[in-house]
């Protein structure tokens, strides 16, 4: 029994870890239900003894209903595929018909190219009819399709397209609320390993202390992709938007609270407070000097206790938890929420203990969320008060916004539908000159380097991981295809298995997807009887055709410089920050509740976006060293002050319905300094993005542009100078002055203002790597040199202790 119990334990904790590791099981299930649709639809196609050729046809077919489908309710799919049938059955006739036409044909292509690219504004559904429309017309040029193939392969595609639906809608069905339940419980394993790894910081020897906060960077960064992702969800996944609004909520609790508790653990670790930066910035400097915890401490040996404690609980709340020892469990950490349970000990170990209760608190509002409030007969006041507090909170209401929406040439998928389809034109004509039987493979390497790029450097990054997948995959398609030889349905078990692996690590690594992808293709070019290994060849030399083909037209049809679009996104991040910061600090000093949840969902999304943008000038080829510096610690900045303007906003939130949190009128005053220089730092990035733009319109237009005048001049040299950044007194100070009592250690008050100060220091470290105007004391100064923002920044900013 016992040997059973212990086994079933470590599946459950192997279960848990791949769990983490893929949030929601998406990458998982798109591997199955894609595999499943392609294999079904063989088995079928194979009784029929249908040839070879529409057998890659069909496999090929099933798989492009099953990915492209993006929609999130069931009867929205159901209704776009079937609108994807029709739009497939006319690009493979029109495929079959115009294949004997070069030159009509290929004009066809190009113009099918940009309405799929173009039909994406329209939201997912068109982006599903116009990627099946442009994949089956490939697919007619892959199997060389003729007039007499037709009714076969019309056939072929709609019993490929049923195959697809009983696989997505009765085999691996696919639902937003199992979905958002199984991004539920990744969010309970990443906060287990967290936790796990937050012990691991506390008892780690001063050796390993590295390689522990290293692990606690990886897990806390971890912890909020699934956040993200659940926030993502939220609308389609629940029955109601309040349901959405209350979960959205408990999930950023928790993760403030988890991220919080790691930062007051590795405090106990040193003398001083650790700076936030520890926990965003790979290889920041730890607190100094570094101690271990001794074991002879009483409050040292409690604090190991309650962090076991507390990692049972987390791992506890996918069960019921009705049990008496979880309640014991919580109500005891719960109880470290007030100052008179806390132990005698450092400052440091006592804020430990309270992160610990204000984690506990977290883990309850989380539960009472998924699963009701459960039974409380047994609650100690601590938790009586919390869950007072929750059911309070939930009586908050929305108030959403729209966003403003874009036109013309500014909508990006009309600015990448000129792109991609002056791309393919270009590797038309290369791919004719390559091979006048396979050049669409260049056509199609332009076409995928597109998909969910923002930038000509992404686009770059995007077409040099596809020519690396592609040589290595034409490596191992050698040596299978010689392995294997005329084996058809040892080659189809093979293609089954890289289709499956190609979707599994799409959203990893697209290396690895086009590596699967190559390797793919030479069995199917082994099935078809046309593999030879010139052909491989030509493959790589097509895609990297393709991709040069790619950048080119990105850098000169209506380029986004990644630069321009970098500032544009940090403009947003700053602008965002803004927002929760002052609304926060205002409801902090009294002023009216706001949804400030949603605020903080707001800045999550841009800094993820900002993140992405800036992913090709971290990458770690890129020659531009000092540049991948200061846009990585850049980014660490920002992600500091955004954690530190949640934590405002989590607690701001609690001012309307907490007996221990109130309000404090002396907090009213921080929030016009951290508006201005936030404020002051959009200007900057704004401005010095218009001055790079009068030099593009300078440099074209050349020396017919005449000089302004020598006054003019002046008025907008001033005009460009705009507000700067202030610095002066600590915000504890300016409080500490004006006249009020002083602030103790440990209560709410001095805990908010140890964010706000935080936040404030963030701020005015960012105008060093943007290269922002400062003013100190009421003298004025100007940071030397730089161009500004997240990608025009030249020189690196050093890190902070």
């Amino acid at each position: 029994m016992a040997g059973t119990r212990g086994t079933r334990r470590a599946l459950t904790d192997l279960w848990d870890r791949y769990s983490a590791s893929d949030p929601g099981l998406l990458r998982l299930m798109a591997g199955l239900r894609t595999v499943g649709s392609i294999g079904l639809a063989l088995l079928v196609l194979a009784v029929m003894d249908t040839p070879v050729t529409q057998l890659v046809a069909g496999a090929m077919a099933a798989m492009v209903s099953t990915f492209a489908i993006r929609d999130k309710r069931v009867p929205d799919q159901a209704v776009t595929l079937a609108l994807g049938l029709p739009a497939a059955l006319a690009s493979v006739s029109l495929g079959s018909l115009l294949n004997p036409h070069v030159v009509v044909g290929d004009i066809f292509f190009v113009l099918l190219i940009f309405v799929c690219a173009y039909v994406r504004r329209f939201g997912d559904r068109y982006t599903a009819i116009g990627m099946i429309s442009f994949q089956v017309y490939f697919v007619s040029l892959f199997v060389h399709a003729t007039p007499s193939d037709l009714p076969g392969l019309c056939l072929t595609l709609t019993i490929a397209f049923a195959c697809s639906a009983l696989t997505r809608f009765a085999f691996v069905p696919e639902t937003p609320e199992r979905t958002l339940r199984r991004l539920r419980q990744a969010f309970r394993a990443r906060t287990v390993q967290l936790v796990a790894t937050q012990r691991e910081v506390l008892e780690s020897p001063a050796d390993h202390l590295d390689s522990a906060v290293a692990d606690l960077r990886k897990d806390t960064a971890r912890l909020h992709e699934s956040a993200l992702m659940i926030q993502a969800r939220l609308e389609d996944g629940t029955s109601d938007p309040a349901t959405a609004n209350q979960l959205q909520r408990r999930v950023v609790d928790a993760e403030i609270a988890a991220e919080r508790l790691g930062i007051l653990l590795l405090n106990t670790r040193g003398s001083g407070h650790a700076d936030t930066l520890t926990l965003h910035l790979p290889n920041a400097p730890l607190p100094a000097p570094v101690r271990r915890l001794g074991d002879e401490d009483e409050a040292v040996r409690t604090l190991r206790k309650e962090m076991r404690a507390l990692q049972l609980l987390v791992a506890r709340l996918s069960e019921d938890g009705r049990g008496t020892a979880v309640t014991h469990l919580r109500n005891r950490l719960l109880a470290y929420r007030d100052d008179a349970n806390l132990p005698r000990a450092t400052p440091a170990i006592q804020d430990a203990f309270r992160g610990i209760g204000e984690t506990a608190r977290a883990v309850l509002g989380l539960r009472m969320a998924l699963d009701g409030p459960g039974d409380d007969s047994d609650d100690a006041p601590e938790t009586v008060r919390s869950r007072e507090e929750f059911e309070a909170e939930d009586l908050a209401l929305a108030d959403d916004s729209a966003p403003s929406v874009r036109t013309g040439l500014d909508r990006p998928s009309n600015r990448a539908a000129f792109q991609v389809a002056t791309g393919s034109a270009l590797a038309v004509l290369g791919g004719e000159f390559l091979s006048s039987q396979r050049w669409y493979w260049a056509v199609l390497t332009c076409w995928v380097v597109f998909l969910n790029t923002s930038s000509t450097a992404e686009i770059l990054v995007k077409g040099y991981r596809r020519l690396i997948g592609t040589v290595c995959g034409v490596v191992a398609g050698v040596l299978l295809a010689g392995a294997i030889g005329h084996h058809t349905w040892t080659a189809f078990a093979l293609v089954l298995v890289f289709i499956f692996a190609m979707f599994f690590t799409a959203p990893v690594s697209y290396t690895l997807m086009s590596f699967f992808v190559t390797a793919m293709l030479g069995l199917l070019y082994t099935l078809l009887h046309t593999y030879s290994l010139s052909v491989l060849v030509l493959r790589i030399e097509e895609t990297a055709l393709g991709a040069a083909c790619g950048v080119i037209a990105a850098v000169l049809v209506l380029p986004i410089r990644t630069d321009e679009h970098t500032d544009a996104q940090l403009v947003t991040v700053l602008t965002r920050l803004r927002d929760v910061s002052v609304a926060a600090v205002d409801q902090l000093g009294g002023g009216p509740a706001v949804d400030l949840v949603d605020m903080s969902r707001d800045l999550d999304t841009a800094l993820d976006a900002l993140r992405r943008s800036t992913s090709p000038l971290t990458y770690p080829i890129t020659p531009l060293r000092v540049r991948r510096r200061t846009a990585r610690y850049l980014v660490a900045l920002l992600e500091t002050c955004a954690y530190h303007a949640r934590a405002l906003a989590a607690t701001a939130e609690l001012v309307p319905y907490s007996r221990s949190v109130a309000a404090d009128p002396r907090l009213a005053a921080v929030g016009p300094r951290i508006a201005h220089n936030i404020d002051a730092l959009i200007s900057h990035v704004e401005a010095q993005e218009s001055t790079k733009e009068r030099a593009v319109a300078v440099a074209v237009s050349g020396a017919t542009a005449a000089a302004p005048p020598e006054g003019d001049t002046d008025q907008r040299a001033a005009a460009r100078k705009g507000p700067e950044v202030r610095t002066g007194p600590s915000i504890a100070s300016m409080l500490e002055g004006s006249g009020s009592s002083n602030l103790r250690s440990g209560t709410v008050t001095y805990r908010v203002l140890r964010h706000l100060q935080r936040l404030d220091e963030g701020i005015t470290a960012l105008a060093r790597p943007l290269r922002a105007p400062m003013e100190d004391d009421g003298t004025s100064r100007r940071a030397a040199g730089g161009t500004g923002g997240a990608g025009g920044a030249t020189a690196q900013a050093r890190p902070a202790g």
